[in-house]
């Protein structure tokens, strides 16, 4: 493997890609990143060209890594992974940064994510799983407490419904299994304990034994001011949460992250990649709401930006099982990303429309992530339900708060959706 001059493939095309496209270029080991498909954003980005390879299209991806006779290929997404483009790269003797698909069944299938928990002793709340809708109804009308519904495979970030009422959980249940309203994802439906308490995301890089657990991002699911309204994929997050210490991110490491990386080695399918928890800070102590298989959306606009050491360091240090030996360092800074979304979502699609003002963001400190973006006719259009995510950095979080907020009031486009407490009613910041 080259150690200079490399050429590194990005699998994907939303936020989190570019981020890691900006990071990765930003390398001196790097001559040039590919990015399949890319978007508008990582267009523009210097030592960065944009490959028309879907990231769903495994065939053609491995195909575009052997011609073009990549370094590294590094998965932004999901799907790609659960469908096992890893296991394929490996195949033919690529280099490639994330879990096997036995690996990435933690994500794929929320049933088995669910039973391995339990059956691991790892905290989670209690749930079960159906695939015939009247079995579901009958165990729903058990249950002393509205559950929380959710489809057991991927479905972008919107297969959870959080019921208020046993009728809103019916409803949620025949629209998952009876109406299919998420398609396959939907063929089994868990009906989970909802658990209570403030939500923080806790993400690590893993080399199949060992982890080094990154800075916490607070992510926003709800899409309106307050945490209201629908969930979404993440409507913003920051950096330092004040619900994530270090004996919170040590104790998480311990109870959650160890015990699983040692159950997927036991179970012969190493987990080398990224690690996302979701946690519930309940009163009971931290429990696994979610595992995620990737690097998280908007998670990965805050803290990458944060990292001092080369990713691609990283990254090798993971697939190659070193780890332990692998300083990795960060920014002792405050990150804050606002997301800015298409009219219509989370619910509806929106025709393409023109953004203006990104320079303007950009020459006021911001970093603009782009995710569901497309050039047309040389001028970024809105191609997607999260549009942007505008980050910034300062020593203070009240004042990457301010920026990154100051950014988004720069930016235009028809319909745009934001929210203005990100990092700050939310997250009881003082400036």
């Amino acid at each position: 493997m080259a150690t200079t001059g490399q050429r590194i493939l990005v699998v994907g095309g939303g936020g989190r890609e570019h981020a890691l496209a900006w990071t990765l270029a930003r390398s001196p080991r790097v001559a040039e990143v590919l990015v399949a498909p890319g978007n508008a954003g990582t267009a523009a980005e210097p030592r960065c060209r944009n490959v028309d390879v879907r990231a769903a299209d495994l065939d053609g991806l491995v195909a575009l890594a052997v011609a073009e006779s990549v370094d590294l290929v590094v998965v932004g997404p999901e799907d790609p992974l659960v469908e096992g483009l890893v296991d394929r790269l490996a195949e033919s003797d690529v280099r490639a940064f994330g879990p096997s698909a036995a690996a990435a069944r933690l994500e794929g299938s929320k049933a088995h994510c669910k039973e391995f928990l339990l059956r691991h002793g790892i905290p989670t709340g209690a749930a079960a799983t159906f695939t015939d809708v009247d079995a579901a109804l009958a165990h729903l009308r058990s249950l002393s407490a509205v559950p929380v519904v959710k489809a057991s495979g991927l479905a972008a970030g919107k297969g959870v419904i959080v019921a208020e009422t046993a009728d809103e959980a019916a409803t949620a249940i025949r629209e998952i299994l009876v109406d299919r309203r998420f398609g396959d994802a939907g063929a089994e439906v868990l009906l989970e304990e909802r658990l209570f308490g403030p939500e923080v995301s806790i993400l690590a890089f893993c080399d199949g034994t060992d982890f080094h657990v990154m800075p916490a991002a607070q992510d926003h699911k709800r899409l309106g001011e307050g945490d209201v309204g629908p969930n979404t994929g993440g409507m913003g997050a920051f950096h330092p949460s004040p619900i994530a210490d270090e004996a919170l991110l040590e104790r998480v490491g311990k109870e959650v992250i160890a015990p699983t990386l040692q159950a997927l080695r036991d179970e012969g399918r190493p987990y080398r990649g990224v690690l996302y928890a979701g946690m519930m800070l309940t009163t009971e102590g931290p429990k696994v709401i979610e595992f995620n298989c990737r690097f998280g959306d908007p998670e990965t606009q805050v803290v990458l930006p944060l990292l001092e050491t080369d990713l691609v360091d990283v990254v090798d240090a993971c697939i190659d099982g070193t780890l332990a030996a692998t300083e990795i360092r960060w920014r002792d800074q405050a990150a804050v990303t606002v997301v800015m979304a298409s009219a219509g979502y989370p619910v509806q699609s929106s025709e393409p429309v023109a953004i203006s003002g990104l320079e303007a963001a950009a020459s006021g400190g911001c970093t603009v992530f782009h995710a569901g973006t497309t050039l047309i006719d040389g001028v970024p259009h809105t191609a997607g339900g999260r549009v942007l995510a505008v980050t910034a950095l300062a020593d203070r979080l009240g004042d990457a708060a301010d920026a990154a907020h100051a950014g988004v009031a720069r930016i235009e486009f028809d319909g745009a959706q934001h929210r203005t407490d990100i990092a700050r009613a939310t997250a009881e910041v003082r400036p």
